[in-house]
């Protein structure tokens, strides 16, 4: 099981954690949401929880707690600018289907 982030996506959290000053890494779960069932939830991390997996892509620390890892799994976090958007994206291989706003997906 792992969970990645792209090259653009380390760079985006790492310059966020330097401005932020704190920070271990960047905490991914899934919450109950939305009109598709699951949404994902982004979230820095400055205590470690012993139970959480931990994956690390280009030197940085990607927490995610073991009730989300296996919607997760095979997950790459991206990080893309589309004309005058631009944020993380999602390359989860789990996603059967996602409702029209994108917020949220089922499995």
């Amino acid at each position: 099981m792992a969970v990645t982030l792209s090259e653009k996506a380390a760079k985006h959290v790492s310059n966020y954690l330097a401005k932020r000053g704190k920070g271990v890494g960047l905490r991914l779960g899934v919450r109950t949401s939305g009109c598709s069932g699951m949404a994902y939830k982004l979230e820095f991390v400055d205590e470690v929880v012993p139970e959480d997996m931990v994956f690390e892509s280009y030197g940085i620390k990607v927490f995610v707690d073991p009730k989300s890892l296996p919607y997760l799994d095979g997950t790459q976090l991206d990080y893309a600018r589309e004309g005058l958007n631009e944020g993380f994206k999602f390359n989860n291989p789990n996603v059967k289907d996602q409702c029209g706003c994108g917020e949220s997906f089922n499995v």
